[in-house]
């Protein structure tokens, strides 16, 4: 349980104490849970202006908290809680085509590409809105991880808070290890193995995440090998030691050779011609997990969508 210190309504800051069933939770996320209505952008600010506190400190809106962590939470004016989005049958039944693996602590599922993980930013649901509406029976599920948007894939979500922690540790101490596959304009030079540049990471006032190379930011580290070289791109597995936003995507524009389709780190010129081409969308694939599971290794794949899958066998090798 989380236990309030003190609460004294809408006229001053609550405080809240973390208990181990909350241990391990993003702090932004949390905050989404306890402030019912409040825009995901708004949460945000609250964090990077110190009105929230962990412990009487500022902490950074990814921190996971720990168990005796005291939560300031400044009084904010918060939206009666919208009402649950009604799906669609058909989208339910969608939904179950997308699980690649399922146990009593664990659901992978295959994310499509436009879907958001979760809702807010004038998205009505997300993934984990879609997974809770369709299996309404699990009542702690809970996103493990991220995927962009645009990225399809394999992510995983915890339907215990026991599996939840366990994945978070393994996800700190990289004894979890992610392979995405990218398509990328050029010839990527089979001599570059990996990419390490540190990167910062900024919130646009629209809300938007932006990632820069910066060597006053955070170390970040991805190692790459080729898979297939086309006309014109190569298709690479990209293997992220650290998680930074957007660290694959920074990382190959650092390199010279962009990923095709990403409307943010890309080039215009390459993506109109390959939009041409058939490519609709942003090539990048969360293609393999590996985790510590039941005493022993998981491997989950997810397999490229069928309109990605139409695009690699039209492609003639190089």
């Amino acid at each position: 349980m989380i236990s309030s210190l003190t609460a004294s309504g809408n006229a001053g800051p609550v405080l809240v104490e973390i208990d181990e069933g909350r241990a391990g939770q993003r702090l932004d996320n949390f905050l989404l849970s306890q402030l019912k209505g409040v825009p995901r952008t708004r949460i945000y600010k609250l964090v990077r202006s110190g009105e929230v506190r962990v412990n009487k400190g500022r902490k950074q809106a990814s921190y996971r908290l720990e168990d005796g962590d005291v939560v300031r939470i400044p009084p904010v004016r918060t939206a009666e809680a919208a009402p649950a989005p009604k799906l669609s049958d058909s989208q339910v039944e969608q939904f179950k085509t997308w699980v690649l693996f399922e146990d009593s602590h664990l659901l992978a599922i295959n994310k499509p590409a436009g879907l958001a993980v979760h809702g807010g930013s004038g998205l009505s649901y997300g993934l984990i809105e879609l997974a809770r509406i369709a299996r309404p029976e699990l009542k702690h599920l809970e996103l493990v991880h991220r995927l962009d948007r645009d990225t399809s894939g394999v992510i995983l979500l915890a339907k215990r808070r026991s599996a939840l922690r366990a994945l978070h540790e393994s996800l700190r101490n990289r004894t979890a290890h992610k392979t995405y596959w990218a398509l990328v304009s050029g010839m990527w030079p089979a001599r570059k193995q990996q990419v390490k540049l540190n990167l910062s990471r900024d919130v646009l006032v629209s809300g938007e995440r932006m990632a820069s190379v910066n060597p006053e930011g955070k170390f970040a580290l991805t190692r790459f090998s080729i898979l297939r070289k086309v006309a014109g791109a190569t298709l690479v597995a990209a293997e992220p030691v650290t998680g930074r936003t957007h660290q694959i995507r920074v990382h190959c524009q650092a390199a010279g050779h962009p990923i095709l389709g990403d409307p943010k780190y890309g080039l215009d010129a390459d993506n109109r011609g390959w939009k041409n081409r058939g490519l609709k969308r942003m090539f990048l694939h969360a293609a393999k997990i590996d985790i510590p599971w039941q005493d022993g290794r998981l491997a989950i794949e997810a397999p490229l969508d069928p309109q990605l899958n139409a695009l690699m066998e039209r492609l003639t090798d190089e």
